[in-house]
């Protein structure tokens, strides 16, 4: 493979991967332990700010409860406090050791909402995709100016090119798809 599209597609993957990470923290319909684990935690006096999946375990009781529970005890008003300020708008419940968070259902104003912010965080990653993509075929274009390339492998890449961009917003749009079925389960 060209190294010049070896780069396009490493570098769309990589978008692809990071928006599938992006979008776990996005409520659902259902409890998930990605929607707090990348909450950042101070603790131990605000000498460490960590995130929450590195000081405890987090696991789902059921479709709407999570179970959060520390490895060190003396920790859970720290964790407390982090998932309070968190734009969940969750109150943490404690029981001895464990913190439940109980997620309420969705109203509809919340879903539409949401989907809102899915489509707006797809439709960043497929500019991103797009630019990618020009930059691509610059290169390309800049090589057979050069003389690098020949006529007939420009355009062969140039397709290649073409060929993985739709790949990707297909692949996009598939992410985009499955994330807002999951929003509108109930």
């Amino acid at each position: 493979m060209d190294p010049v599209i070896s780069e396009f597609q490493q570098n769309s993957e990589k978008t692809i991967l990071y928006l599938k990470d992006d979008l776990k923290s996005i409520r659902t319909g259902r409890a998930s332990p990605s929607l707090v684990e990348n909450l950042i935690v101070e603790t131990y006096g605000g000498q460490a700010k960590l995130k929450l999946y590195e000081l405890a375990s987090i696991s789902t009781e059921g479709p709407t409860t999570l179970v959060i529970a520390p490895f060190d005890p003396s920790i859970i008003t720290d964790v407390e406090k982090a998932i309070l300020k968190s734009p969940l708008g969750i109150s943490p419940q404690t029981q001895g050791n464990r913190i439940f968070l109980r997620l309420p259902s969705m109203s509809a104003d919340q879903r539409v909402k949401m989907n809102k912010l899915v489509n707006q965080k797809i439709e960043e990653k497929k500019v991103a995709v797009r630019g990618f993509r020009d930059e691509t075929r610059r290169k390309i274009k800049l090589s057979f100016e050069k003389k690098e390339i020949t006529e007939d492998n420009k355009y062969r890449l140039e397709k290649e090119v073409d060929n993985l961009t739709q790949k990707q917003m297909e692949e996009l749009d598939r992410v985009k798809n499955n994330k807002e079925r999951e929003i509108n389960e109930i």
